[in-house]
């Protein structure tokens, strides 16, 4: 039964957490104290030292051989379980609206909760930790094994899904008309460390293999694609900094996407990056490819330069079957591109190239503003040509470029060992870049080395990472209040969206935990723990990812400001429910 005092005790725990997050709410909302760009300055540092050395402490104290195995499989079963009903979801929809996007989004808010910063706190008040508590019922000891899962197994997965999502939509966006079933290996430059569509743009360079340069007779006629940064994208880069002191710059995602926590300032609708491949010129290069690469006989030869490949334009001309062109660019997340991104630039001259680019590229459509999946006929187009579905306001990118009828799409896709390299290649580039990634692997073989042969950590060095880690868990609820300051509505992505997200948060996680932890055979107080936790409010992790990668960055936004404001009163329900 519970009693008032063991409310209180959780209320201890708790509002001291709330407490932080609303000095930085009014630090910013009310007193104006903190500037944007001082905000981005305290999310670094919680990102590059509180947090991750926050995770260092409680992995590296935590006991490695005593692990509680029937709570972890009760919650990689939750997971896995998630994962198979949104794949088989996504098989028996008719319709688009549970694709990858939706997915990736949906797994995040039912699976991946705030376990380290809200989790541990939470579940000690209510079920006690530390030395007098079994390791195998220490909430506190569960909690920071459930954090070692997620950092080292579920967010590297989230990843994956994410590039590989990012990898589809570069292919589809640079050979949308089947080309891409030629592609043999990519090749990444050192200074792209992920294909996610934000503020760098890139640009994919085929080269067709070249007759004899390959040991398998098959790769004649393919091509090798490499992928690097396009010219503007260096350009700017170049002159961000020489530009840094004269204007306000907002806040930006890094390539450290672990914990940071940044001001939604961008663009709403992200307007799109033409392909920098001619594909009018890619049949011309691979049909003589194995003549020896004569290529004479193109018109654009006059435009190849010294390298064999045409200069790479910033924006492609789509044409369809009228005789003027568009001029499509994709913007950076501050873009101040119109909401309709289709902006007609020439409309003389046309009759020497449409009929050739016709051939290699599709129409581009209606750019919808407020639906996921939607895709009109362009102007001029025919009703049952192709088109290309893009990212609407709250992320997705349909990945569908035409269907065959039935809902499957119909582009041809480079092999899967060819894109499972691409996805590994740049999922590691993400890993190596991410402080969290080494403050969980350290951590880990610490406790191992350290309980195995009882070694104890210098006082020095020990006292060193307990300041940072000691701050930790408030500074970051301090980001979070910020966050939540700079944010325009707290329910960004909508009612609707909202009140969905909502549901999965804090009734399908943990019924479907529930599920898994009865069918492992949990009862009693580690049944409730494992209920709990899956009922806390949504982790920043995922919308970091979201938010990067663009996948409805709105929906975990309100998952993350709206959950954290609700998820007090709503597990003190679980905690009650479960104790009567």
């Amino acid at each position: 039964m519970i009693t008032a005092l063991d409310l209180y005790h959780v209320l201890t725990a708790v509002v001291p957490l709330y407490v932080a997050m609303t000095l930085a709410y009014g630090s910013v909302r009310w007193w104006r104290i903190f500037t944007p760009d001082q905000c981005s300055g305290i999310n670094r540092f919680v990102a590059l030292f509180a947090v991750p050395l926050l995770s260092f402490h409680f992995i590296s104290t935590n006991n490695p051989f005593t692990m509680n195995l029937r709570f972890l499989v009760a919650d990689t079963l939750q997971k896995l379980a998630v994962l198979f009903l949104l794949f088989l979801a996504s098989r028996l929809s008719s319709s688009h609206f549970l694709g990858l996007d939706w997915s990736i989004t949906l797994f995040s808010l039912s699976t991946l909760p705030n376990t380290l910063v809200m989790g541990i706190p939470l579940l000690r008040g209510m079920y006690g930790g530390g030395a007098a508590s079994s390791s195998s019922t220490d909430a506190g000891t569960l909690m920071v094994q459930v954090v070692v899962l997620q950092c080292i197994i579920w967010y590297t997965l989230m990843l994956f899904l994410f590039e590989y999502r990012a990898a589809r939509a570069l292919v589809l966006d640079q050979f949308p008309d089947g080309a891409a079933a030629s592609i043999v290996s990519f090749r990444v430059d050192s200074d792209v460390v992920s294909l996610a569509r934000g503020e760098i743009e890139l640009e994919a360079d085929a080269v067709p293999v070249a007759a004899g340069a390959s040991s398998r007779g098959g790769d004649t006629g393919r091509v090798r694609v490499t992928v690097r940064k396009s010219t503007s994208s260096r350009s700017e880069a170049a002159c961000s900094h020489s530009h840094s002191h004269s204007q306000s710059m907002q806040p930006r995602v890094s390539n450290l996407s672990g914990v940071e926590i940044y001001s939604l300032q961008s663009s709403r609708n992200p307007t799109p990056r033409g392909s920098s491949f001619n594909h009018a010129d890619f049949f011309n290069i691979v049909g003589a490819g194995a003549k020896g690469g004569g290529g004479a006989a193109a018109a654009g030869d006059e435009e190849k330069g010294a390298g064999g490949h045409s200069p790479q334009p910033q924006a492609v001309a789509v044409a369809a079957k009228r005789k003027d062109l568009h001029m499509l660019v994709w913007s950076s997340s501050a873009s101040p591109v119109s909401e309709r991104a289709a902006v007609h630039v020439f409309g003389a001259g046309a009759d020497d190239h449409a009929d050739v680019l016709a051939k290699g590229t599709q129409a581009y459509d209606e750019y919808g503003r407020d639906d996921f999946s939607r895709t009109k006929s362009g102007n001029g187009a025919d009703k049952g040509g192709p088109t290309l579905s893009k990212l609407g306001s709250n992320s997705t990118a349909q990945l569908y470029p035409k269907d065959d009828g039935e809902g499957r799409p119909a582009a041809a896709m480079p092999p899967a060992s060819v894109m499972t390299r691409l996805i590994l290649i740049m999922v590691w580039r993400k890993l190596i870049r991410n402080p969290n990634t080494y403050s969980s692997l350290i951590g880990v073989i610490w406790s191992l080395v350290s309980y195995r042969w009882g070694i104890q950590m210098p006082a020095i060095i020990a006292r060193s990472i307990s300041i940072l880690s000691d701050a930790g868990l408030g500074m970051a609820m301090f980001s979070l209040g910020l966050f939540m300051a700079l944010q325009p509505r707290i329910i960004a992505s909508g009612n609707k969206f909202a009140a969905i997200a909502m549901a999965v948060r804090f009734l399908a996680g943990p019924a479907v935990m529930a599920a898994a932890s009865i069918a492992i055979g949990l009862r009693g107080v580690l049944l409730h723990i494992a209920i709990v936790q899956a009922a806390l409010p949504q982790g920043i992790v995922p919308f970091v990812f979201a938010k990067e990668y663009n996948v409805h960055p709105d929906i975990l936004s309100t998952a993350v400001i709206f959950g954290m404001l609700i998820a007090l009163p709503i597990t003190l329900v679980y905690y009650i429910l479960l104790g009567l």
